[in-house]
């Protein structure tokens, strides 16, 4: 039996599509609606299997939905819940994949309704490319997946996202959201602003004789910089979504990096050698 009866996806990218995929191949929802602002991508979808239909219509895509999924920009999840509301069946469920969650769920709870229930997800999975055109069933094999309930979160439906998530093969952990916004601050955000940063930095000094000194660089910039390819508006949204931890963090980061300032400009060798041994042994205990 399906867990729910209709599944509407809110985008249809590389996460909505994989998640479609998956509800379709193991049967998880009776039917699967995908909501976008194209109707030809819509098609692509529907005729690579994805999706049961698409609708460009807000109404048409989630008046029969049992789960409405929200896998869109963190800064267009609050409007677009504003948005369908009128339009749901009592019981009708809600959750995102954003990756900042208290400002999201505190404002979506200030005004949700007894009937709708809404439960905060983040499945940490992705892939170098995007759209639904590189959705696969194994995206979220392994993965984490965070949900952030609260004190007005309804055991029912936070146990129903739990199984959703669960059937996709990820694991799924219970976090409080302010510690959640903390910890993928640290582990995610902060990286991409140090990368944007450090690229703008450099891609803006020029030698006596070059004015692109980027031209000579190896692979170990490319390698660090790798994320500041990442989409600009999404990670606009994304930092100031997260302004509180985001400000903290980059405070932290701006006090360590002048430690490391102090210790070149003192040119104590043997405190830079145990900073970077320390690095050293951190980094091994990424997974």
């Amino acid at each position: 039996m399906s867990l729910f009866g209709q599944v509407t996806i809110i985008g249809v990218g590389l996460l909505g599509g994989s998640l479609a995929k998956i509800c379709k191949q193991q049967k998880l929802a009776g039917k699967v609606v995908g909501f976008g602002r194209s109707a030809e991508r819509l098609e692509q979808a529907k005729q690579l299997g994805l999706l049961d239909r698409g609708e460009t219509d807000l109404k048409a895509a989630v008046e029969n939905a049992d789960l409405v999924v929200l896998c869109s920009p963190v800064a267009t999840i609050v409007p677009l819940v504003r948005d369908l509301l009128p339009f749901l069946k009592p019981g009708c469920l809600i959750t995102d994949v954003g990756s900042v969650k208290q400002s999201l769920v505190t404002k979506i709870e200030s005004f949700l309704p007894d009937t709708i229930h809404f439960v905060g997800s983040h499945p940490i999975a992705g892939g170098e490319k995007s759209g639904f055109e590189a959705a696969s069933a194994d995206l979220f094999q392994g993965a984490k997946c965070i949900v952030t309930p609260t004190s007005k979160t309804d055991a029912s439906a936070l146990a129903k996202i739990k199984e959703l998530w669960q059937k996709t093969g990820m694991e799924v952990i219970d976090m409080d959201m302010e510690e959640h916004d903390f910890i993928f601050g640290a582990v995610s955000h902060l990286p991409h602003v140090i990368a944007f940063t450090l690229m703008n930095t450099i891609g803006e000094l020029s030698s006596r004789n070059y004015d692109d000194i980027t031209s000579f660089s190896g692979g170990g910039l490319k390698d660090i910089t790798r994320i500041a390819s990442s989409n600009p508006v999404m990670w606009r949204d994304i930092f100031v979504s997260n302004k509180a931890p985001m400000l903290e963090l980059i405070d932290t980061f701006s006090a360590t990096l002048h430690k490391v300032r102090s210790l070149i400009e003192q040119e104590d060798g043997k405190t830079l050698e145990q900073t970077c041994e320390t690095a050293n042994k951190y980094r091994l205990n990424l997974t």
